[in-house]
């Protein structure tokens, strides 16, 4: 039998028209199978976030992360399990075995989380459970600067976010870095003090104010209609007429 080496140079023609072929063959797969810039990568990663207003990294470990581990030691097909407490709550971080059913698993993970909310303090918070999906991530940052005021370049920023929602194909725009805007109200001591009213009385009035009460509904021969009692404070002369309220 000859050499494979000594078998192509004797058979030049055939060898090229091999080579030629793996060449056209290799061309056509690159152009044809399809590629996706951020491809949906399936991480096997499942974490389970607990929290509780105040409470210390010592006491959100016994309190909080133990007795959810307990029951989450029993979810098949966990490579590994972590958990961190910090202040004000924890979380448990599940990390499975390739090539797992992600549907099957965040199933088996809330139901454990239901059987552990018995074991924990009556006023912690609800726990939730997230699945690390790299589709969920952002794609595309647009970033926005100029020489303008700040309320300026926050109206163009939502009107830029509105308008990238509007987009076919776009899931979702969040608006990062704009800050809340605050109105501070001072308040003349002597004047309060002559009108009777005092300070406590002043906030709860000017808290109480921002909400929207639902009245009801009217039924009439046109359909039915929701009545609502429109309290919300947007804008600085509303809260100027809730302080007012709240001095009567």
């Amino acid at each position: 039998m000859k050499n494979p080496i000594d078998f192509a140079i004797s058979h030049a023609r055939l060898t090229l028209a091999f080579l030629a072929f793996l060449l056209i063959a290799g061309f056509v797969a690159y152009t044809t199978i399809p590629k996706e810039a951020e491809p949906d990568v399936r991480v096997p990663i499942v974490y389970v976030q607990l929290s509780q207003r105040g409470i210390s990294p010592e006491d959100s470990e016994r309190l909080l992360l133990r007795p959810m581990e307990t029951q989450l030691k029993s979810v098949s097909n966990v490579k590994e399990m972590r958990s961190t407490a910090y202040e004000g709550g924890g979380f448990v971080l599940l990390e499975f075995q390739a090539g797992f059913d992600s549907t099957k698993a965040v199933a088996d993970v809330r139901a454990k989380v239901d059987d552990a909310k018995r074991d924990l303090p009556k006023d912690a918070d609800q726990p939730t459970v997230r699945e690390v999906n790299l589709s969920l991530f952002p794609v595309l940052v647009v970033g926005l600067t100029g020489d303008v005021p700040e309320r300026t370049l926050l109206r163009i920023a939502r009107s830029t976010k509105n308008a990238i929602e509007s987009i076919p194909g776009v899931l979702s725009a969040d608006l990062k870095g704009a800050r809340d805007e605050v109105v501070e109200i001072i308040a003349e001591p002597m004047l309060m003090k002559s009108y009777g009213i005092s300070l406590d009385s002043l906030i709860g009035g000017v808290s109480q104010s921002n909400s929207l009460v639902a009245a009801g509904a009217l039924e009439g021969g046109t359909g039915r209609f929701a009545v609502k009692v429109p309290a919300l404070i947007e804008k600085p002369e509303d809260i100027l007429k809730a302080a007012q309220v709240a001095l009567r």
